[in-house]
Order: C-alpha cells, then structure tokens, then sequence
C-alpha cells in the first residue's frame, strides 16, 4: 500500500512521527488530506522535524512511550491506519545496550499491535528491516528465504515479524512489514554514532574526505 492509496480523510498514526522516516510520512499524509496523531518520545527524533506541520489542524501531538501500553492505546484510538515507525535502530547500539533495544522494539511493538487489535484499526503497517536476512548468502534477497540474525538488533526486528504473522492468523489483523534496506532523504541526520551509512557518505564526499568502509 502507497502513500497515494491514502489520498485523504483517514485517521492515520504514525509512531516515531518525529524521526526522519516517521516526520516525513506525516507531511505527505497530512499534505494528502488526513488527520495525523503522532506517538513519539523524542529519545531518537527531533521536534524541528514536525515544525511544518506541528500547528496544522489535522496534526495532533502525543509525547509518549510504546513502552507503555496506556500510551498506545490513547494514540490508536479512532485511528483508521497505523504505519509504525517507532523503534530503536541501529546494530552497534544493540550490540551495546540490548535491553533497551528489545524493550522498545519487542516490548513496545507487541504492546502496539494489542492497542491496534482492541481499537480495530483496519491495517498495521511496520518498519521491518533487512537485518532479518542475517548470515543468509542467497541473492538477490528473496522475502523468505532469510538466515540466522547476526545482532540483538536483528533479533527484535525478526520476531516483530513473527508476532505480526501470529497477530494476522489469530486476530485477523493486517499487518504488513516493510524490509527496510538503506534507506535515505530529507531530514536525515548524517552525523552521530548511528548514523546511516549513505547520508554519512555524502557528507564525506561533501568535505573531501574519503568515504570509510567497514
């Protein structure tokens, strides 16, 4: 499903609004006619991000935590779709702190797909993650075709897909889960621990440096 099959007049949540996925997909969605609730604790995104839009009438801002299960209910509520994009990414930081990371990309996940299930939302839309081919050598990468997850990381994004599927076959929800590979654009932040690969790239080439290569 594409942005233009929501031209306009949904009820859409997007958690992680805030971040560079999440802020962008709530301007389209609120440029295309929708009303927009945003969940986002600002642990990862920005508020400049929403500055555009953060005063629309069809925007609403809710500063909360997946973590806590009232908080996804209060933003699923009357919500038509949700496109969840609220997660803790990168492999490194996993690697060095994996609790969080599995409290907020597991722990947080299924508390969304229960507050999705109970509010009847009609699709749940997740940022799945290429990490889930893990070791996996087969190409080009084929959905399931995947190998054994190679970080704590990996891990959480491998089994938000498996409560999707379960959640899909006992519930009858939809759920789709989108494999993100590098992705990259506007609002991106190129600088930090963490950040993506390409964005840190171009501002390297940008500086006339070297590009690293790991």
């Amino acid at each position: 499903m594409s942005l233009y099959n929501l031209k306009s007049n949904f009820h859409i949540l997007v958690t992680g609004g805030a971040g560079f996925i999440g802020s962008n997909l709530c301007n389209e969605l609120i440029q295309n006619g929708n009303q927009v609730t945003c969940l986002d604790n600002f642990a990862t995104g920005k508020r400049k991000n929403l500055a555009s839009i953060v005063n629309h009438q069809n925007f609403t801002l809710i500063e909360g935590d997946i973590r806590n299960l009232s908080d996804c209910q209060k933003a699923c509520d009357g919500v038509d779709y949700i496109l969840h994009q609220a997660a803790l990414g990168s492999v490194p930081r996993s690697i060095n702190d994996p609790i969080t990371s599995n409290d907020v990309n597991v722990s947080g996940f299924l508390n969304m797909l229960v507050a999705a299930r109970d509010a009847k939302v009609k699709r749940f839309i997740y940022a799945a993650s290429s990490s889930t081919y893990g070791d996996s050598t087969n190409m080009p990468k084929v959905e399931d075709i995947i190998g054994k997850p190679l970080s704590p990381y990996a891990i959480t994004k491998y089994v938000n897909e498996l409560y999707a599927d379960v959640f899909s076959k006992t519930y009858g929800m939809e759920t789709i889960g989108l494999r993100y590979f590098n992705v990259f654009g506007r609002k991106q932040d190129p600088n930090g621990a963490y950040a993506a690969v390409i964005p840190k790239f171009v501002m390297q080439l940008m500086k006339h440096e070297s590009p690293v290569i790991n």
